[in-house]
């Protein structure tokens, strides 16, 4: 890793078009549409627009949770946004989220259709909606909005940060990825003593925050985040393993990962789910496959 050339520093920035990395073609200093385009919308009263990335799982691993415990008001059509291809600064995207980052949900079960953007903010808001996986105890409440945002204050660091000058950045710079490794660790750290005295996040309960913290950290010591585990050496963080190796024999968390996934194994990416019985035409792909 090479610390690069010394960076002069413009007495006023200017945007360059030319920055390169994996998202520099729609990365831009500015909001708003590039073209017109309305949101298809399908037979459930919710919508969500998304790509199964860690803040897209998220939300359909809640989805998935909410179905598995009867609440069928909960059936939801998933489609795909294709982040790599700008499809979040269409007209219908922008209209339902100005921020242009997936995920963005639509609730059409009231009297006016309404719009929820920002992953937490989604999490919270379907929480409530079905009055599931929050605690009972306003203590253990508390705790889980702590963790919730300690979360979302956190995986810019981890994400924006690390995932990028570690994997996307165009070239490899040590004190970029040295100094994001060093926060990401902490927050490894500080996540791993909580887990040490705790099964999950908030407590004795599985709530919304374990289901915001999974995607990012629990998959990240599970080897399955950035390549980047044997880096991080995420063997050291044991409770943390603990926690994500038992979350991760969940149904519901199972079928969450798949929705709008499009990287991996074929047989395990649900692109659009629109349907519960989405999931067996998928495991039957993937049975016709092992079996040729």
């Amino acid at each position: 890793m090479s610390n690069g050339e010394d960076y002069s520093v413009p007495a006023v920035w200017s945007w360059d078009e030319e920055s390169g990395g994996t998202f520099g073609s729609i990365n831009r200093p500015f909001a708003g549409t590039t073209h017109q385009k309305d949101l298809p919308v399908g037979k459930h009263p919710l919508q969500l627009y998304s790509q199964g990335t860690p803040n897209g799982v998220k939300v359909t691993i809640l989805l998935e949770e909410l179905l598995a415990a009867g609440h069928k008001g909960a059936e939801y059509d998933a489609w795909l946004i294709k982040i790599g291809k700008g499809e979040q600064f269409s007209s219908g995207f922008v209209e339902i989220n100005p921020n242009s980052k997936i995920p963005a949900l639509v609730d059409y079960s009231g009297a006016e259709q309404q719009r929820v953007f920002e992953s937490g903010a989604i999490l919270v808001y379907l929480a409530q909606k079905f009055n599931a996986f929050i605690p009972a105890s306003s203590s253990e409440y508390t705790e889980m909005m702590s963790w919730l945002f300690w979360q979302m204050g956190s995986a810019p660091y981890l994400g924006g940060g690390f995932g990028h000058f570690y994997v996307y950045a165009p070239k490899k710079f040590k004190y970029p990825i040295n100094r994001y490794t060093m926060e990401v660790k902490r927050q490894l750290s500080v996540l791993d003593q909580r887990l040490s005295t705790s099964e999950f996040i908030s407590g004795s309960t599985y709530t919304i925050a374990d289901m915001a913290i999974w995607p990012w950290y629990g998959r990240l010591v599970l080897g399955r985040q950035y390549g980047a585990g044997e880096f991080l050496n995420v063997s050291e963080y044991e409770n943390i393993q603990r926690w994500a190796g038992n979350l991760d024999l969940r149904e519901a968390i199972i079928r969450g990962q798949m929705v709008n996934k499009t990287s991996g194994e074929p047989a395990e990416q649900l692109r659009e789910r629109h349907s519960s019985a989405d999931f067996d035409l998928v495991t039957e792909d993937k049975k016709s496959s092992s079996s040729k």
